[in-house]
Protein backbone atom coordinates (compact mmCIF):
# COMPACT_ATOMS: atom_id res chain seq x y z
CA UNK A 1 0.00 0.00 0.00
CA UNK A 2 1.37 3.39 -0.67
CA UNK A 3 2.20 5.47 1.58
CA UNK A 4 -0.29 8.10 0.20
CA UNK A 5 -3.33 6.05 1.78
CA UNK A 6 -3.24 5.50 5.59
CA UNK A 7 -2.95 1.77 6.51
CA UNK A 8 -6.47 2.40 7.61
CA UNK A 9 -8.27 3.68 5.00
CA UNK A 10 -11.81 2.33 3.60
CA UNK A 11 -9.54 1.31 0.63
CA UNK A 12 -6.86 -0.49 1.82
CA UNK A 13 -8.05 -4.08 2.48
CA UNK A 14 -8.97 -4.21 -1.45
CA UNK A 15 -7.17 -4.62 -4.52
CA UNK A 16 -9.77 -3.37 -7.15
CA UNK A 17 -12.62 -0.85 -7.57
CA UNK A 18 -15.33 -1.61 -9.53
CA UNK A 19 -16.77 2.40 -10.42
CA UNK A 20 -19.91 3.18 -11.73
CA UNK A 21 -19.73 6.67 -14.10
CA UNK A 22 -22.93 8.94 -13.61
CA UNK A 23 -23.51 10.01 -9.80
CA UNK A 24 -20.19 8.34 -9.12
CA UNK A 25 -17.04 9.92 -10.88
CA UNK A 26 -19.64 12.75 -12.99
CA UNK A 27 -23.13 14.13 -13.01
CA UNK A 28 -24.09 15.10 -16.28
CA UNK A 29 -21.54 17.03 -17.52
CA UNK A 30 -19.92 17.83 -14.54
CA UNK A 31 -16.99 15.69 -12.94
CA UNK A 32 -17.74 15.54 -8.76
CA UNK A 33 -14.95 16.92 -7.31
CA UNK A 34 -12.65 14.73 -5.84
CA UNK A 35 -13.50 11.62 -7.62
CA UNK A 36 -10.47 11.67 -10.10
CA UNK A 37 -8.36 12.81 -7.80
CA UNK A 38 -9.03 9.98 -5.63
CA UNK A 39 -9.07 7.27 -8.17
CA UNK A 40 -5.50 8.53 -9.46
CA UNK A 41 -4.46 7.96 -5.80
CA UNK A 42 -6.21 4.14 -5.85
CA UNK A 43 -3.67 3.73 -9.39
CA UNK A 44 -1.19 5.05 -7.41
CA UNK A 45 -1.22 2.37 -4.33
CA UNK A 46 -1.45 -0.54 -7.01
CA UNK A 47 -5.45 -0.44 -6.97
CA UNK A 48 -7.13 -1.25 -10.13
CA UNK A 49 -9.85 0.04 -11.40
CA UNK A 50 -12.81 -0.85 -13.80
CA UNK A 51 -15.61 1.52 -14.61
CA UNK A 52 -18.78 -0.74 -14.77
CA UNK A 53 -21.88 1.04 -16.58
CA UNK A 54 -25.02 -0.17 -17.04
CA UNK A 55 -25.18 2.35 -20.10
CA UNK A 56 -24.78 0.57 -23.42
CA UNK A 57 -24.82 3.15 -26.15
CA UNK A 58 -21.09 3.98 -26.31
CA UNK A 59 -18.55 1.71 -26.81
CA UNK A 60 -15.41 1.70 -24.05
CA UNK A 61 -13.22 3.78 -26.23
CA UNK A 62 -16.22 6.76 -26.21
CA UNK A 63 -16.99 6.45 -22.28
CA UNK A 64 -13.06 6.25 -21.62
CA UNK A 65 -12.69 9.33 -23.20
CA UNK A 66 -15.36 11.10 -21.83
CA UNK A 67 -14.14 9.85 -18.41
CA UNK A 68 -10.43 11.89 -19.60
CA UNK A 69 -13.16 14.77 -20.57
CA UNK A 70 -14.32 14.53 -16.76
CA UNK A 71 -10.58 14.63 -15.38
CA UNK A 72 -10.05 11.22 -14.82
CA UNK A 73 -7.73 9.06 -16.14
CA UNK A 74 -9.00 5.96 -18.11
CA UNK A 75 -8.26 3.57 -21.32
CA UNK A 76 -10.97 1.39 -23.20
CA UNK A 77 -9.59 -1.91 -21.61
CA UNK A 78 -10.74 -0.35 -18.11
CA UNK A 79 -14.71 -0.06 -19.16
CA UNK A 80 -16.96 -2.69 -19.23
CA UNK A 81 -20.56 -1.53 -20.25
CA UNK A 82 -23.63 -3.61 -20.21
CA UNK A 83 -23.35 -4.12 -23.78
CA UNK A 84 -20.72 -6.49 -23.82
CA UNK A 85 -22.12 -7.88 -20.73
CA UNK A 86 -25.15 -8.91 -22.70
CA UNK A 87 -23.32 -10.60 -25.53
CA UNK A 88 -21.89 -11.99 -23.19
CA UNK A 89 -24.52 -13.86 -21.64
CA UNK A 90 -26.13 -13.74 -24.78
CA UNK A 91 -23.32 -16.20 -26.29
CA UNK A 92 -23.71 -18.88 -23.77
CA UNK A 93 -27.14 -20.08 -25.46
CA UNK A 94 -26.77 -18.57 -29.10
CA UNK A 95 -23.74 -19.97 -31.54
CA UNK A 96 -21.45 -16.88 -33.32
CA UNK A 97 -21.82 -16.13 -36.05
CA UNK A 98 -26.34 -16.20 -35.91
CA UNK A 99 -28.04 -13.41 -37.25
CA UNK A 100 -29.16 -11.06 -34.45
CA UNK A 101 -31.26 -8.18 -34.36
CA UNK A 102 -29.47 -5.63 -32.73
CA UNK A 103 -31.97 -2.55 -30.86
CA UNK A 104 -29.72 0.44 -29.39
CA UNK A 105 -26.77 2.14 -30.31
CA UNK A 106 -22.76 2.34 -31.16
CA UNK A 107 -21.84 0.36 -28.07
CA UNK A 108 -24.23 -2.50 -28.34
CA UNK A 109 -23.52 -2.88 -32.05
CA UNK A 110 -20.14 -3.15 -31.86
CA UNK A 111 -20.00 -5.21 -28.87
CA UNK A 112 -22.38 -7.89 -31.20
CA UNK A 113 -20.13 -7.79 -34.23
CA UNK A 114 -16.71 -7.92 -32.06
CA UNK A 115 -18.15 -11.36 -30.76
CA UNK A 116 -18.52 -12.40 -34.35
CA UNK A 117 -22.43 -12.38 -34.90
CA UNK A 118 -23.81 -11.35 -37.87
CA UNK A 119 -25.83 -7.81 -37.20
CA UNK A 120 -29.27 -7.77 -38.53
CA UNK A 121 -31.99 -4.80 -38.61
CA UNK A 122 -35.19 -6.54 -39.28
CA UNK A 123 -37.46 -9.76 -38.43
CA UNK A 124 -37.73 -10.74 -42.06
CA UNK A 125 -33.64 -11.27 -41.64
CA UNK A 126 -34.99 -14.15 -39.48
CA UNK A 127 -32.25 -13.62 -36.42
CA UNK A 128 -32.15 -16.27 -33.76
CA UNK A 129 -31.97 -13.43 -31.25
CA UNK A 130 -33.00 -9.69 -30.03
CA UNK A 131 -30.49 -8.17 -27.77
CA UNK A 132 -31.84 -4.37 -26.89
CA UNK A 133 -29.94 -1.68 -25.12
CA UNK A 134 -30.26 2.36 -24.48
CA UNK A 135 -30.15 4.18 -27.50
CA UNK A 136 -31.29 7.76 -28.02
CA UNK A 137 -32.37 7.18 -31.14
CA UNK A 138 -34.64 3.98 -30.39
CA UNK A 139 -38.03 4.84 -31.89
CA UNK A 140 -41.33 2.53 -32.84
CA UNK A 141 -40.21 1.06 -35.77
CA UNK A 142 -37.34 -0.51 -33.89
CA UNK A 143 -39.54 -2.02 -31.06
CA UNK A 144 -42.06 -3.43 -34.06
CA UNK A 145 -38.87 -4.92 -35.27
CA UNK A 146 -37.82 -6.91 -31.85
CA UNK A 147 -41.46 -7.61 -31.54
CA UNK A 148 -42.07 -9.63 -34.70
CA UNK A 149 -38.50 -10.77 -34.48
CA UNK A 150 -39.83 -12.56 -30.92
CA UNK A 151 -42.59 -13.48 -31.66
CA UNK A 152 -41.03 -15.68 -34.59
CA UNK A 153 -38.90 -17.45 -31.93
CA UNK A 154 -35.78 -15.24 -31.42
CA UNK A 155 -34.34 -15.05 -28.04
CA UNK A 156 -34.63 -12.00 -25.83
CA UNK A 157 -31.79 -10.55 -24.76
CA UNK A 158 -31.64 -7.02 -22.59
CA UNK A 159 -28.52 -5.25 -21.44
CA UNK A 160 -30.25 -4.14 -18.67
CA UNK A 161 -34.02 -3.30 -17.28
CA UNK A 162 -33.11 0.26 -15.75
CA UNK A 163 -36.18 1.70 -15.85
CA UNK A 164 -35.28 5.63 -15.31
CA UNK A 165 -32.47 7.37 -17.04
CA UNK A 166 -31.17 10.68 -14.86
CA UNK A 167 -31.17 13.69 -16.57
CA UNK A 168 -30.43 17.27 -15.88
CA UNK A 169 -34.00 18.14 -16.00
CA UNK A 170 -35.31 15.16 -14.13
CA UNK A 171 -35.82 10.76 -14.57
CA UNK A 172 -36.20 10.13 -18.46
CA UNK A 173 -37.26 6.68 -19.82
CA UNK A 174 -34.49 4.10 -19.32
CA UNK A 175 -33.66 1.02 -21.21
CA UNK A 176 -35.72 -1.01 -18.91
CA UNK A 177 -38.80 1.03 -19.85
CA UNK A 178 -38.09 0.11 -23.85
CA UNK A 179 -37.68 -3.53 -23.03
CA UNK A 180 -40.98 -3.26 -21.21
CA UNK A 181 -42.80 -2.10 -24.13
CA UNK A 182 -41.57 -4.97 -26.18
CA UNK A 183 -41.82 -7.32 -23.32
CA UNK A 184 -46.11 -6.54 -23.01
CA UNK A 185 -46.08 -6.73 -27.03
CA UNK A 186 -44.89 -10.12 -26.70
CA UNK A 187 -45.14 -11.82 -23.45
CA UNK A 188 -41.43 -12.61 -23.35
CA UNK A 189 -39.36 -11.34 -20.29
CA UNK A 190 -35.54 -10.94 -21.78
CA UNK A 191 -32.52 -12.64 -19.63
CA UNK A 192 -30.64 -9.30 -18.50
CA UNK A 193 -27.18 -9.22 -18.07
CA UNK A 194 -26.77 -5.52 -16.42
CA UNK A 195 -26.58 -4.43 -12.98
CA UNK A 196 -28.78 -5.83 -10.82
CA UNK A 197 -27.24 -8.86 -12.16
CA UNK A 198 -24.03 -9.90 -10.76
CA UNK A 199 -22.62 -11.12 -14.28
CA UNK A 200 -21.30 -7.18 -14.93
CA UNK A 201 -19.10 -7.78 -11.52
CA UNK A 202 -17.64 -11.09 -11.88
CA UNK A 203 -16.51 -10.34 -15.38
CA UNK A 204 -14.53 -7.01 -14.20
CA UNK A 205 -13.31 -8.97 -11.23
CA UNK A 206 -11.84 -11.51 -14.08
CA UNK A 207 -11.12 -9.21 -15.95
CA UNK A 208 -8.47 -7.29 -13.18
CA UNK A 209 -7.29 -10.49 -11.48
CA UNK A 210 -9.09 -8.96 -8.33
CA UNK A 211 -9.39 -11.15 -5.22
CA UNK A 212 -11.19 -8.57 -2.93
CA UNK A 213 -12.82 -5.57 -5.31
CA UNK A 214 -14.92 -3.21 -3.48
CA UNK A 215 -17.87 -1.73 -6.13
CA UNK A 216 -18.79 2.19 -6.10
CA UNK A 217 -22.11 3.39 -6.88
CA UNK A 218 -25.29 5.87 -6.74
CA UNK A 219 -27.72 3.38 -6.90
CA UNK A 220 -29.18 1.13 -4.75
CA UNK A 221 -31.49 -0.88 -7.08
CA UNK A 222 -28.57 -1.82 -9.41
CA UNK A 223 -25.38 -0.77 -7.86
CA UNK A 224 -25.80 -1.62 -4.84
CA UNK A 225 -28.34 -5.22 -5.79
CA UNK A 226 -25.51 -6.32 -8.01
CA UNK A 227 -22.50 -5.67 -5.82
CA UNK A 228 -24.33 -7.94 -3.12
CA UNK A 229 -25.66 -10.26 -5.78
CA UNK A 230 -22.04 -10.23 -6.48
CA UNK A 231 -21.09 -11.38 -3.10
CA UNK A 232 -18.65 -8.25 -3.10
CA UNK A 233 -18.90 -4.77 -0.58
CA UNK A 234 -19.83 -2.24 -1.68
CA UNK A 235 -19.78 2.42 -0.49
CA UNK A 236 -22.81 4.15 -1.49
CA UNK A 237 -22.23 7.41 -2.11
CA UNK A 238 -24.73 10.47 -1.78
CA UNK A 239 -23.40 12.14 -5.10
CA UNK A 240 -25.94 10.35 -7.38
CA UNK A 241 -29.92 8.98 -7.91
CA UNK A 242 -30.39 7.42 -3.88
CA UNK A 243 -29.91 9.80 -1.12
CA UNK A 244 -29.67 9.23 2.51
CA UNK A 245 -33.98 8.38 2.87
CA UNK A 246 -33.46 5.86 0.43
CA UNK A 247 -30.72 3.98 1.89
CA UNK A 248 -32.36 4.30 5.62
CA UNK A 249 -35.35 2.50 3.94
CA UNK A 250 -33.38 0.48 1.48
CA UNK A 251 -34.58 -3.58 2.25
CA UNK A 252 -31.57 -5.81 2.96
CA UNK A 253 -30.67 -6.70 -0.50
CA UNK A 254 -30.14 -3.00 -1.33
CA UNK A 255 -28.17 -2.09 1.51
CA UNK A 256 -24.58 -0.99 0.90
CA UNK A 257 -21.29 -1.65 3.14
CA UNK A 258 -20.03 1.48 3.27
CA UNK A 259 -21.91 5.17 2.90
CA UNK A 260 -20.10 8.36 2.10
CA UNK A 261 -20.98 11.57 1.18
CA UNK A 262 -18.33 10.95 -2.52
CA UNK A 263 -15.45 9.09 -3.17
CA UNK A 264 -12.91 11.12 -1.10
CA UNK A 265 -14.05 8.92 1.32
CA UNK A 266 -12.18 5.66 0.54
CA UNK A 267 -8.89 7.77 1.64
CA UNK A 268 -9.89 8.02 5.19
CA UNK A 269 -10.70 5.47 7.82
CA UNK A 270 -14.43 4.81 8.13
CA UNK A 271 -15.58 4.64 11.71
CA UNK A 272 -17.18 1.47 13.69
CA UNK A 273 -20.68 1.78 13.99
CA UNK A 274 -22.38 -0.23 16.70
CA UNK A 275 -25.44 -0.02 18.74
CA UNK A 276 -25.56 0.24 22.51
CA UNK A 277 -29.21 -1.12 24.09
CA UNK A 278 -30.86 1.37 21.42
CA UNK A 279 -28.45 4.11 20.55
CA UNK A 280 -26.73 3.53 17.63
CA UNK A 281 -22.99 5.64 17.78
CA UNK A 282 -20.87 6.41 14.46
CA UNK A 283 -17.97 8.56 15.51
CA UNK A 284 -19.20 10.99 17.41
CA UNK A 285 -22.60 10.92 16.22
CA UNK A 286 -25.82 9.28 18.14
CA UNK A 287 -29.17 7.88 16.54
CA UNK A 288 -32.11 6.14 18.02
CA UNK A 289 -35.47 5.04 17.22
CA UNK A 290 -38.66 6.08 19.43
CA UNK A 291 -41.79 5.95 18.69
CA UNK A 292 -41.67 5.33 14.89
CA UNK A 293 -39.27 8.25 14.66
CA UNK A 294 -35.36 8.51 13.98
CA UNK A 295 -33.67 11.09 16.30
CA UNK A 296 -30.36 11.98 15.79
CA UNK A 297 -27.71 13.96 17.29
CA UNK A 298 -24.78 14.99 15.58
CA UNK A 299 -24.32 16.12 11.48
CA UNK A 300 -22.64 15.36 8.55
CA UNK A 301 -22.04 11.74 6.70
CA UNK A 302 -20.91 10.11 10.76
CA UNK A 303 -24.75 11.41 11.54
CA UNK A 304 -26.18 9.24 8.27
CA UNK A 305 -24.56 6.79 8.75
CA UNK A 306 -25.91 6.18 12.87
CA UNK A 307 -29.51 7.03 10.86
CA UNK A 308 -29.11 4.55 8.62
CA UNK A 309 -28.22 1.56 10.95
CA UNK A 310 -30.40 2.56 13.61
CA UNK A 311 -33.52 2.45 11.10
CA UNK A 312 -32.17 -0.56 9.71
CA UNK A 313 -31.67 -2.66 13.10
CA UNK A 314 -35.41 -1.46 14.25
CA UNK A 315 -37.11 -2.42 10.64
CA UNK A 316 -35.44 -5.81 11.12
CA UNK A 317 -36.39 -6.41 14.50
CA UNK A 318 -39.97 -5.74 12.98
CA UNK A 319 -40.59 -6.07 9.31
CA UNK A 320 -44.24 -4.13 9.35
CA UNK A 321 -42.99 -1.08 11.44
CA UNK A 322 -42.43 2.02 9.41
CA UNK A 323 -39.59 4.59 10.45
CA UNK A 324 -40.18 8.61 10.07
CA UNK A 325 -36.52 9.34 9.35
CA UNK A 326 -37.20 13.13 8.41
CA UNK A 327 -34.07 14.13 10.35
CA UNK A 328 -31.74 13.06 8.12
CA UNK A 329 -33.15 15.50 5.71
CA UNK A 330 -29.93 18.35 5.35
CA UNK A 331 -27.36 16.28 6.80
CA UNK A 332 -25.87 15.14 3.31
Amino acid sequence: MSADIPADALVAPYDALLVDLDGVVFAGGKPIPGAAETLATARAAEISVCFVTNNASRTPAQVAEHLQEMGAAATPDEVLTAAHAGVAVMSQSIPVPGPVLVVGADGLMQAASDAGYHVVETASENPVAVIQGFGRDVGWRHLAEAAFAIQQGAAFFATNVDTTLPQERGFAPGNGALVGAVEVATGVTPMSAGKPAPDMFHMAQKILGATRPLAIGDRLDTDIRGARAAGIDSLHVLTGVSDAIAVAHAPVEDRPTYIASDMTALMRPYPAIFTEETVTKAGAARAEVTADVLHIRGEGIDAIRAGCVATWDVTDADGTQTVDTSALSGLG
